[in-house]
Parts: structure tokens; C-alpha cells; sequence
């Protein structure tokens, strides 16, 4: 006798035709119909090997005696607020309607009752039922097939429990006496237990049909959001019913999709499996899967996707914890190193894991009361020295304050252990080398600053906007008990470690930490008393500018007007200041005096000046009037030459800092017009010293000048007026011609320099051209600043445009980020700046070789190379720079053809070959404009005499790319295929002599474009403006656009690519750089040369012009690359500390 489910399927291929065809008029939601229309034949209706279609073919002669299905009568009881399924009123030759899916799709039952609904009908008439469950398959594709695949795996659950609860109660009435045994009881009951046991074997046949049929097909689905839905349920089966799916012919399926190229897939996946290694009960029946993917695992915690790697380094987790010895030491190894990571989840992650391994099985916490209780103060101990142990002997990082942000999440009370940290510290039998009590006061400092400010150290992001309230409390009382426990005990550390340098820096960063009113309220007068003395012999013994800036940072805590104590620490302040003041009169008068220093003296000196440099910057020293003393030093240093590099430096830093207090003050009120005199006669005596640096023999001073002198051009420009600020207009100062010129000529000497190839990065010497190479970005950046806040003449960035293919990888983004900004000042003039740079290297060029063969030279390919990337830098926005790129193409032919051979000869121009960088700008022109174009140069050369038959090879190649032929990637307003722009162009095109001068001359730019004659009424598709052929040839960097990229919107670019960002007060009277550099006199243009370029419809585009330049420049998002962290200051900031800030210049 078959089985109902046999007997349901007899009667399925009769209704599949119509239900299918019935069911495809029904509307789909937006993933349904995705899954239909992209699921390229892997949807249950075209899959020809499923075992439905395997189980209709095996029941084709069966279903041919089969009766057409029975009316399903309605349910007596129905439940409240579910469907009722109606079928009576149907004729037997029409399919039953898919109701159960348009309530699925409805989702205004839980899926749940209408599993039990679908149940009830199914039991009245299975062939009906099945009927409908077959079509809710079809209709849904798969997809929701697994949620309702979910429901009938919870169903089977409950016929289990059932089961199980039906033998239980057949046990014990069998085992009860005879005389106390109920016959019709053990009958009702064997009678339920069949009645069970048909149901199982029913609903398993429907599962597994559900999980041959549709899940073998769709965990493979071409769409990753079928795929990730498979694995999210067949992930659910296993843990909610593992007696039936946990084995291994159900989890290959997962270990094979952790290879899945899409990130959902993979992390659903790991989700699965973490359900699983959780569970200890389950581990034992994973072993196999476990030695099969372990690897594949293991290998996942480094994923390209931070959430996929968090969450499998989760997953390692558990498995290192229910299934011991399974990972070896090697697979811990792999996972070690990520706790350096720069993603804090994943750090944090792998802190835990670490902690696991390493540190929880010596030092097991035990949980007494709910509350966690540490063994002994020999398990801190331990736990240190294990820390200590790993940190020092891993040698994967050189900053202990990662590994502790690491490790906060899950062993954050121990790392608060600050009693035993510093017990460690102070013992004198302590066993521990000089490394390792340097990691132990990093460690004791991260420890503290984690719980007293609460964000990781520098490069790791939490993305969390702020603390709860809870964690706020539990951050101000950490904040208490640190503070009270160290304020004793910090002038012990600093007394014990006063002589080293590198361990009595971050010692004094800890006051920082500190909660300082309790030096009041808690009555510790005392010793504050003592960390003054100590501070005061750390400065006075050491030099180093990290110690130097540390101990003034920590007085400047402490010099707070709102401490009781305040008069204390500013007399300490007095007296190291006279101190350090004293030492440097005594060691001035002897530089003065005598014409020779040995090497303790000018050491001495350096020291003193260094120090007091260090002050300077956070204290105001005014009062001390070290101007007058520093100017003269750096005067005789001008004059002579005879005083040392080492004392330079630091006095042109006093003299800077100088300058910016008394800045300070006369901006905190109207200040007098002899004081404003006064201040902008020494702000102009120290540009002439720095100036004069410029030219010194030392490359340090030089650079040392060059930096103070960007940021006094910087802070003295015409931004420090702005914000109500007029009354300071007699300070703006404009750099005269000869301190421009001088900064530019630095530049190329200290910036634009070949350096030698770096190595593995290992090496001293490695870290030294490291570090050379940020100093010149910090030097670069400061130059471009000034030109983006017109302190400097914009001409002057063709100096550092010209560099950019070649500094590419040093200064790309710089170069990149100025070019960007330049624009969005000044489209036109940037336009002319890019010409100009191509004109001065052509020009170098030409000098140095000669006109014979200068197109084969490498350099000029590195030109070519340079105007693609010029031509790339104009974006996709072919139509709004229209003007500016035929503009460039008529300056570009006017200079070509600047220079002419003498009368008689065929030699070609000198500058001719400038024609083919020309033609790398060739693809942003219109096919209109190219026209016009080569008239334009046809007319130009009919001047220049030429062999016949002769044509000069940079005139064919520049014709060439203004051809037709060359313009098959040109982007148009309305792109038509190459059949109907023939049509519409007509064969009978005019030849270029037959164009007027007239409008040769006009260049009619901005008209548009002629209607075609023929034209479709078929609305199609704007094409988009990025497929030139061209850009394929360019790196990822510069390809932006051309993959597809939104631009950014409005609101955001305007926060920091707004031209407003960069206007600048024009000065009429400024000098103008252009004529004053006399650079080659490549600006000059012939006037009756010169072609009209705008129309009269230009006023009407110049709206649309000004509207798209808010979005001309690149769609990029990236770092604000001349922001104040290249050079150490911003403007800005610079202009708010002028009226808040107790220091001008903290940064330094």
C-alpha cells in the first residue's frame, strides 16, 4: 500500500502546468521576483534533477489512474484569526489556488499557526494538501521554502517530545500491577504512539524531500542572499533538532561554504557553526567536521571583512573551550598577532582568545558569591609576568598600550591591579630587566589612561558615540581610586627612574590621569610638594624633548587658576623658569663674548635653550623677555656663522613662540597702534632671519626656518581677520617676491629629491628614510597651504603639479588633494596653472637636449604620462569643462607654434612637439570642438613654411586624436549608436577649408549641439559620462569615476571640499608672483592670436557652470591630507587659541 505522501504525488504533475502557469501572474515582493528573474536556471521551476521532478517522472503510469483531487471540506473549529482554506465551490478540473503562500506573503499570521492550519487541512485531505504545499514551493522559489522548511523541523521537534512523553506514559502504566493496570489505557495509548509515529515518518518525508529538493539547489543559488538564507536555517535544524540534521552528511554543507567568495555567506557560516561549538553536549559528534575545516577555520580569522574575522575568532573561542587539544599551538600562533590589530572588535576578540590560552588556565579567577574574588596576590603576579612574558618575547609590536586595549574587554579588572603594578615596580629584588620594566610602566600608564578616559590609543576606532551612565560612573570611580592610590607613590617611581629617559616620559604623562582636586580634598599637600622637586630634577637633568614636553605639560595641570593649590605651582614654575633664565644669560654673554665654545659649553647652552623652547610653548613666558636675547644670538649666527646648528635651532623656536604669545595678548583686547607696530616689526625681523636660514649650510635649520616661516605666513595672512577680527588688518603681512621665490627654490631642493630605494623596512637605515620621507610630506603640506589660502601667488603650484606623476607614490595624495582644492577656488586659472606645468617642463627639456628627437626621450613619455593624469584630474563632467579644455588645446597650439624656424627653412618649430601632450586632452573635447580645433591649427600653420609631402609627426599625431576615428570612447549628452550618427550626420560633411575665418576664429563653444534631423520618440536611457577609454590605463586612485561612482552629496562634500572653505580676501596690491618669478615668460600670450571663447550664451550656462562645480572635483571621500596634522598646526586653531587658549601653539 503506498504512502499518503506517495499518494499526493501521483496527482502533482496534473496541477504543476497550470499552478505553475497560474502562480506566475501572481505579484512577487522585490527579493521573490530577483530571485525568479536572476537565478540564471537554478530556481525550482527549472531544475530538472530535483527529486520532486525525479518522484513525478517515477509516478507518471500511476497518476494516470488516479482520480482528480477531492474537495477539501472546511475545518468545524477554526482557529481565531487564521485563514479558512475554501474548496468546495471549485470545479474538479481547476487547480486549487495557492493560498498558503499569499498568507505567507501576507505575514498577518505567525508561521506557525499556519503550519498547524496547513496540518489540520492536510490531515482531511492529503492529496489537496500536498497539492498546495508543492505549489507554495514553485511560487516562492526556494527562498521562503526554508522558513516554513524551519517550522515543519519544529513540528517534527514537538512529535518527538511527544513521542518520548507517549513512551514514557506506556512505561509506567505497563509496569503498575494487575490489578491497578488499565487495559483501554496501554490501547489508547499504543494507538497514539502509531498515530505519532505516522506523523513523524510523514513530516521527515516532507523534510527530506523539502531538503533534496530545494536546499541541495539553492545553497548554491547565484544569489548570495538565497545562499546565506540556506545556511541561517539548515544552521537552526542542526541545533534545534541535531539527533535528525547534526551528522556529517548535513554539516559538509556549511564547512563547504565557508570558501564562499560573498562576505553574508561566510558569516553566516561562522554564525552557524559558533551555535554548534557552543554547545559541549554537541562537540562530541563535531570531531570529524572539526579535523576536516579546521585549517580552512583557523585561516578565516584573518578575513579581508572585519565582522567575518571577529566571528571567527569568536568561533576559535569555543572550540578552544569545549573541545580541548584540538588546536595546536600553530593554529594558536595564527591568531596571536591579530590583538595588534587596528580594528578594536577584532583586537578585542583576539585579547580574549589570548586570555584563554595564555593567561586564564594560571590564573583562574573563582566566582564566590556572584562576585569575582582573586586567589592570591601571587596570581597577579603571575599574571604580569605572563603579560610581560608574551609582550617581550613575541616581538610583534614595539606599543604595550594595543596589547592592553586588546585585553580590556575581558581581563580589564586585572589590568586595573594598579596596587600590584606598582608593588612590581618599587621592589627592589624585583628580577626584572631594563625591558621589561619599560613594558610594566607602559602597561601601568595604558591601564590608567583606559580607565580614566575610556577610548583606545591612536589608530584603533570604537564607532561608539559615547558612554551610558553606568560607564561613566564606573570610569569616574576608577578615575578616584587610581588617583589616590598613585598620588603617594608617583615621586617614589620618578625618584627610582629619574635617570632614564624613556621611563620617566610616560611616568609624568600619568598626571593626566589624575583626578587632581584630590590633591585638596584629600589632604595631600604633601606630595604635590614632592612631584614638584622631582619634576624640577627631571628638567633640569634631562634634554630630550619627549621628557621636556612631558614635564611642561604636566606643570601646565597643574598651573590651573581653579586649584587651591595653584599659588604653589606657579611659584615652582617661577623658580625653574628664573632658573633655566639665568643659565642662559650666564652662557649667552660667554657665546658672545668669545669666538670659541668647546663641546660641554654649546651642550650646555642647546640644553638650556631646549628647555626653556619646551616651557615656551604651554607656559607664557613673556615676562622673561627671551626675544631680544634669542634675536641677537640668531643675528651674530647670521652674521658670523660662528654659533653651533644645535643652539640655532631652539632659539628660532623661542622667537617663534614669542612672537605668538604676544599675539595672544593683543588680541584679547584693542590693543594700541604702537603695539601692533611693535609686534609686526618683530614678526618681520624674524621672516628675514628665517629667511636668511633658508640658505644655511645645516639642513636641519633649514628646515627648522622653513616651517616657522609657512606658519607665520599662515597665521599673519588675511584669515586672521576674519571673525570680527579687523582691528588686527594692520598685522596681515604678504611675502615680497624674493621669500617666495626663495620658498619655492626650497622646495625643489629639500622636497622634489630622488631618495635611495628602501629595503625590507627592517633596518636602521630603513626607519631613517621613513622618517625623511614624512618630514617632507609635513614640508610639502605647509607649501601647499600657503598657496590654497593665497599667502602665495596660485602660479606657483605649477611647481608642484609638475612633479606629480613623478613623486607619485611620496606625494600623489598631497598633489592630488591641492590640485582638487585649486579647482574648486578657480577652475579656469587651475586649468592654466596645469598648462603651465607642461609648458615649463617641455621648456627644461627642450633646453637640455635639443629639439632633434625630443619625443623619444624618456622623460618626454613621462610628460605624456603626466598630461593623461592631467587630462584624468578633469573628472567625468565632460560638459561643464567644456571651455577650460579648448581653452588648454588654443594656449597649447599658440605655444607649439610660439617659436618659428628662420625664414626659408622646413626644420619643424622647436615647441611643435608640445603638440602630442596635447592630444592626451583630446578625448574630453566635443566632436564639434575637435573641428573647430583643427581649423584653428590648420590656419595657424599656413605661417609656417613646410616641406611638401613632409608632414611633421607631431602635427599628424595631434590631427589624429581630434579625428572622428580617434573619438570612439567620446562621452556625449546623447550617445547614438555609429549607424545612426552617420544617418543623422548626413554623408555630405564640409571640408575644413570651406569653414569660414569667422567662425574659426569665434570657436562657438557654448551653443549647443545641433538637433539631428531624425531623431526617435523612444525614451532611452542617458548614457553615462565616465567610459572613456582612456582612463583604463590609469591606477585604482584615478579611477573613481570611471568605475561607476555616485559623487558624493552636497552636504557632505561641502564639510571639507566648499570652496568658501578656501576664499581668501584678495589684496590688490599683493605681488603678483607670475611676472615677479620670471618664469620663462611662458604666460605671455600673443593677443591678436588669441581666440574668442565664450558667446553670448555663456551668461546663460553660467549658472549651470556655477551650480556643477560644487561637485567637479573628485567623488572621493579621503583624509584631509593638508590638514593640521601634516604640518603640526592649523590656521584655525591657530586664530581660536589667539583668544582662548593658555598656550598659542601646542602642537610642536
Amino acid at each position: 500500500m503506498s504512502s499518503p505522501l506517495q499518494r499526493a504525488v501521483g496527482d502533482t504533475k496534473r496541477a504543476l502546468s497550470a499552478s505553475s502557469s497560474s502562480s506566475a501572474s501572481l505579484p512577487f515582493d522585490d527579493r521573490d521576483s530577483n530571485h525568479t528573474s536572476e537565478g540564471n536556471g537554478d530556481s525550482l521551476l527549472a531544475d530538472e534533477d530535483t527529486d520532486f521532478e525525479d518522484s513525478l517522472n517515477r509516478n507518471v503510469k500511476k497518476r494516470a489512474a488516479k482520480r482528480p483531487p477531492k474537495t477539501t471540506p472546511v475545518a468545524k473549529h477554526p482557529k481565531k484569526g487564521s485563514r479558512v482554506v475554501h474548496r468546495h465551490s471549485r470545479k474538479q478540473s481547476e487547480p486549487p489556488a495557492n493560498d498558503l503562500f499569499n498568507a505567507v506573503k501576507a505575514a498577518k499570521s505567525d508561521m506557525q499557526s499556519l503550519v498547524d492550519e496547513w496540518l489540520d487541512s492536510y490531515k482531511q485531505d492529503q492529496d489537496a494538501g500536498f497539492l498546495e504545499l508543492v505549489n507554495f514551493f514553485i511560487q516562492s522559489c526556494g527562498c521562503k521554502a526554508m522558513k516554513l522548511m524551519t517550522s515543519l523541523v519544529k513540528v517534527a521537534l514537538q512529535l518527538s517530545v511527544h513521542q518520548d512523553n507517549n513512551q514514557r506514559q506506556y512505561e509506567a502504566e505497563r509496569n503498575k500491577g494487575p490489578g491497578q493496570r488499565a487495559p483501554e489505557r496501554l490501547e489508547s495509548l499504543l494507538e497514539k504512539r502509531k498515530e505519532l509515529q505516522e506523523h513523524q515518518e510523514e513530516i521527515e518525508g516532507m523534510m527530506n524531500a523539502l531538503f533534496r529538493g530545494v536546499f541541495v539547489h539553492r545553497y548554491r543559488d547565484v544569489l548570495p542572499e538565497i545562499r546565506a538564507i540556506c545556511i541561517e536555517e539548515i544552521g537552526c535544524w542542526m541545533q534545534s533538532y541535531s539527533t535528525s540534521f547534526l551528522t556529517d552528511s548535513y554539516l559538509k554543507y556549511i564547512g563547504w561554504t565557508l570558501h564562499d567568495k560573498h562576505r553574508e555567506v561566510r558569516l553566516k557560516c561562522v554564525k552557524a557553526l559558533k551555535g554548534l561549538y557552543g554547545n559541549r553536549d554537541l562537540t562530541t559528534r563535531l570531531e570529524l567536521f572539526t579535523s576536516r575545516f579546521k585549517d580552512r577555520m583557523v585561516s578565516m580569522v584573518m578575513d579581508r571583512e572585519y565582522d567575518v574575522a571577529v566571528e571567527a575568532v569568536r568561533l576559535l573561542i569555543l572550540i578552544l573551550k569545549n573541545m580541548e587539544g584540538v588546536l595546536t599551538d600553530a593554529d594558536c600562533e595564527s591568531v596571536y598577532p591579530v590583538v595588534y590589530a587596528s580594528h578594536r572588535g577584532l583586537a578585542s576578540a583576539a585579547g580574549e582568545f589570548l586570555y584563554w590560552k595564555l593567561f586564564y588556565p594560571e590564573c583562574e579567577i573563582r566566582m564566590m558569591g556572584g562576585r569575582e574574588q582573586r586567589q592570591s596576590p601571587g596570581a597577579q603576579r603571575t599574571f604580569f609576568q605572563l603579560l610581560l612574558s608574551f609582550f617581550v618575547e613575541s616581538e610583534l609590536h614595539d606599543h604595550a598600550a594595543y596589547l592592553v586595549d586588546s585585553l580590556w574587554d575581558c581581563a580589564g579588572a586585572r589590568l586595573k591591579d594598579w596596587e600590584g603594578l606598582t608593588s612590581l615596580l618599587l621592589e627592589k629584588d624585583q628580577n626584572l630587566g631594563d625591558v621589561q620594566e619599560s613594558t610594566l610602566i607602559e602597561i601601568l600608564v595604558s591601564s590608567a589612561r583606559q580607565a580614566s578616559e575610556g577610548h583606545p590609543p591612536v589608530g584603533r576606532v570604537t564607532g561608539r558615540k559615547g558612554l551610558t551612565s553606568k560607564e561613566r560612573k564606573t570610569q569616574a570611580d576608577d578615575r578616584v581610586k587610581l588617583t589616590e592610590h598613585l598620588i603617594p607613590l608617583l615621586p617614589q617611581l620618578l625618584a627610582k627612574f629619574s635617570a632614564d629617559a624613556e621611563k620617566v616620559t610616560p611616568l609624568l604623562q600619568l598626571l593626566s590621569c589624575f583626578d587632581l582636586h584630590i590633591y585638596c580634598t584629600g589632604r595631600l599637600e604633601k606630595h604635590l610638594e614632592l612631584f614638584l622637586q622631582q619634576l624640577q630634577e627631571v628638567v633640569v637633568k634631562h634634554a630630550e624633548p619627549a621628557v621636556l614636553e612631558a614635564g611642561a605639560h604636566a606643570l601646565y595641570l597643574l598651573c590651573n587658576p581653579e586649584f587651591t593649590f595653584f599659588s604653589r605651582a606657579d611659584f615652582a614654575r617661577s623658580q625653574l623658569v628664573d632658573l633655566l633664565t639665568d643659565r642662559f644669560q650666564q652662557e649667552l654673554e660667554e657665546l658672545l663674548q668669545s669666538s670659541f665654545l668647546d663641546e660641554d659649553e654649546v651642550y650646555n647652552l642647546a640644553a638650556t635653550l631646549k628647555r626653556l623652547s619646551a616651557f615656551y610653548n604651554t607656559h607664557d613666558l613673556t615676562r622673561w623677555e627671551l626675544y631680544e636675547p634669542c634675536c641677537q644670538l640668531l643675528q651674530k649666527a647670521v652674521d658670523t656663522g660662528e654659533v653651533p646648528h644645535q643652539v640655532i635651532l631652539p632659539a628660532l623656536t623661542l622667537v617663534y613662540f614669542s612672537i605668538l604669545w604676544t599675539l595672544t595678548h593683543i588680541s584679547k583686547s584693542d590693543a594700541s597702534q604702537k603695539q601692533l607696530s611693535s609686534l609686526r616689526d618683530r614678526m618681520v625681523a624674524f621672516c628675514e632671519l628665517c629667511q636668511s636660514c633658508l640658505s644655511d649650510v645645516d639642513t636641519e635649520i633649514q628646515e627648522q626656518a622653513f616651517v616657522l616661516l609657512s606658519d607665520l605666513l599662515l597665521i599673519f595672512s588675511p584669515q586672521m581677520i576674519v571673525g570680527g577680527r579687523d582691528f588686527l588688518r594692520p598685522l596681515v603681512f604678504f611675502p615680497e617676491a624674493t621669500l617666495q621665490s626663495e620658498l619655492a627654490s626650497f622646495l625643489m631642493d629639500h622636497v622634489f629629491i630622488q631618495p635611495g630605494d628602501l629595503g625590507s623596512g627592517d633596518s636602521q637605515e630603513d626607519h631613517l628614510q621613513i622618517e625623511r620621507l614624512h618630514q617632507r610630506r609635513r614640508l610639502l603640506a605647509g607649501f601647499c597651504k600657503l598657496l590654497l589660502y593665497g599667502v602665495l601667488e596660485m602660479d606657483a603650484a605649477s611647481d608642484v603639479f609638475k612633479h606629480y606623476n613623478k613623486f607619485y607614490n611620496d606625494y600623489g595624495d598631497i598633489i592630488k588633494e591641492t590640485l582638487t582644492r585649486a579647482r574648486q577656488i578657480d577652475r579656469s586659472h587651475c586649468s592654466r596653472i596645469l598648462l603651465l606645468s607642461l609648458k615649463q617642463l617641455y621648456t627644461e627639456l627642450l633646453q637640455e637636449h635639443g629639439p632633434q628627437g625630443l619625443n623619444e626621450l624618456p622623460a618626454f613619455i613621462e610628460m605624456r604620462d603626466l598630461a593623461r593624469r592631467f587630462a584624468l584630474s578633469f573628472g567625468p563632467q565632460q560638459l561643464q569643462n567644456r571651455d577650460l579644455v579648448v581653452m588648454l588645446h588654443k594656449e597649447g597650439i599658440q605655444f607649439s607654434l610660439s617659436e618659428l624656424p628662420p625664414a626659408g627653412s622646413s626644420n619643424q618649430p622647436p615647441n611643435l612637439a608640445f603638440l602630442e601632450l596635447l592630444s592626451e586632452f583630446s578625448p574630453r573635447l566635443f566632436h564639434q570642438d575637435k573641428q573647430l580645433l583643427l581649423s584653428y591649427l590648420e590656419k595657424c600653420l599656413q605661417h609656417v613654411s613646410q616641406a611638401p609631402g613632409h608632414p611633421w609627426g607631431p602635427v599628424t599625431t595631434y590631427c589624429h586624436s581630434l579625428s572622428p576615428v580617434e573619438n570612439t570612447a567620446e562621452t556625449s549628452p546623447q550617445v547614438l549608436p555609429s549607424s545612426k550618427r552617420r544617418r543623422v550626420e548626413g554623408p555630405a560633411k564640409p571640408n575644413r577649408e570651406d569653414v569660414s575665418s569667422s567662425q574659426e576664429e569665434s570657436l562657438q563653444l557654448n551653443s549647443i549641439p545641433p538637433t539631428p534631423t531624425l531623431t526617435s520618440t523612444a525614451v532611452k536611457s542617458r548614457q553615462p559620462l565616465w567610459g572613456l577609454k582612456e582612463m583604463e590605463e590609469e591606477d585604482g586612485s584615478e579611477l573613481d569615476f570611471a568605475q561607476g561612482s555616485q559623487p558624493v552629496a552636497g552636504t557632505e562634500r561641502s564639510r571639507f571640499l566648499g570652496p568658501q572653505y578656501f576664499q581668501t580676501p584678495h589684496n590688490p596690491s599683493g605681488p603678483g608672483l607670475g611676472n615677479q618669478l620670471m618664469r620663462l615668460s611662458l604666460m605671455e600670450e600673443d593677443e591678436e592670436e588669441e581666440l574668442e571663447i565664450q558667446d553670448e550664451s555663456n551668461e546663460e550656462r553660467q549658472d549651470t557652470d556655477m551650480q556643477a562645480s560644487s561637485y567637479s572635483s573628485t567623488s572621493e571621500r579621503g583624509l584631509d591630507l593638508l590638514d593640521s596634522t601634516e604640518l603640526d598646526i592649523e590656521i584655525t586653531e591657530s586664530l581660536q587659541l589667539l583668544g582662548k587658549s593658555p598656550h598659542p601653539y601646542n602642537s610642536r
